[in-house]
């Protein structure tokens, strides 16, 4: 015969789980919201609205964009974390950026990465590009780092900040290259691009659309982009690897994650319309604009993405002794 209070605890846990099977069955049932963590504006915002758009016609409720700025993107992330695992409220997440977050500020991101949330689907990777003042006489990556080794110190690279893509992306070329720069962190990258064309840096790894924005002037010229395949919007640009540093790879990948235990049937409906939505021609044409490479996945290979994301930048992050502002 059953423990009565066992009994009444397998009763209570039915109970639960038929609830939370009704409620996936019944979603959406209102509005959902897509929280980014950033100012109106920016590439990952951009990313966000256009998917939200789609998102809420495929799904007959309104899909809004909520931005929660602030402490480097780290208040949007902790509003999601902490909110109802419902599917209710998702978070459009530079997984790169906040990987790198939860490294330089462990005890204050407020958040944990790979335990906080849980992937919807990727949906976008922004590479970089290894751009050179004018000035700079190398043509190609070896004969930067070949200059770079005659003089040791004598090349400066900017950022748009201490622990930024940008500069976490410099100190590990120093690592691969063997070689020495100093990093000039600035607010933004750009005021960064700015000085960069007007000769006061050597170098910069930018994002492609920052670049390429520039690249008229001929003030600016790409050595590589830092993706495993050459990119469309820099056809001609070689990558790292071709440049001779198979390992050196940096991007910034996008992701659409839900609190970590909202029910899995939520996730799977929301990942099967971003995979739609990521295929349809004018979202892709909108990517490209961007200079954003489309990338779908499934739900686990977006929640695996997160753990890989900690491990390799975390580090890149502890080797350079990267430190936050």
């Amino acid at each position: 015969m059953m423990n009565p209070n066992l009994k009444h605890l397998v009763a209570a846990c039915a109970a639960v789980l038929a609830c939370t099977a009704a409620a996936a069955q019944d979603f959406p049932a209102r509005q959902v919201t897509v929280v980014v963590g950033y100012a109106a504006g920016g590439a990952v915002d951009a990313v966000a609205r256009m998917v939200a758009q789609k998102l809420g016609d495929a799904l007959g409720k309104p899909v809004v964009v909520d931005n929660k700025a602030g402490a480097s993107g780290n208040i949007g992330a902790q509003f999601v974390a902490r909110a109802q695992p419902d599917g209710y409220t998702l978070l459009m997440a530079p997984v790169t950026t906040y990987a790198m977050n939860s490294v330089l500020y462990p005890t204050t991101a407020g958040y944990q990465l790979d335990k906080d949330f849980a992937g919807i689907s990727l949906v976008g990777s922004l590479p970089l590009v290894l751009v050179v003042n004018e000035t700079v006489s190398a043509q190609s990556v070896p004969e930067l780092v070949k200059a770079a080794k005659a003089k040791p110190g004598s090349l400066d690279y900017g950022s748009s900040g201490n622990g930024s893509i940008e500069h976490v992306a410099g100190e590990m070329f120093k690592q691969q290259a063997g070689i020495s720069m100093v990093h000039i962190p600035y607010r933004g990258a750009a005021p960064a691009i700015i000085d960069l064309m007007a000769g006061q840096l050597n170098l910069m790894f930018a994002t492609v659309p920052t670049a390429v924005a520039n690249f008229k002037s001929g003030k600016l010229r790409p050595l590589a982009v830092t993706t495993p395949e050459r990119i469309g919007a820099l056809r001609d640009v070689p990558t790292a690897r071709e440049a001779g540093y198979p390992g050196f790879e940096v991007a910034s990948s996008y992701a659409l994650l839900a609190p970590a235990a909202t029910p899995r049937p939520v996730v799977q409906r929301l990942n099967q319309e971003v995979a739609k939505i990521l295929q349809m021609p004018d979202v892709q044409a909108r990517f490209q604009a961007l200079g954003i490479e489309r990338v779908s996945s499934t739900p686990e290979e977006a929640t695996q993405r997160l753990g890989q994301e900690l491990a390799k930048w975390g580090k890149v992050i502890k080797d350079s002794a990267i430190k936050a502002d």
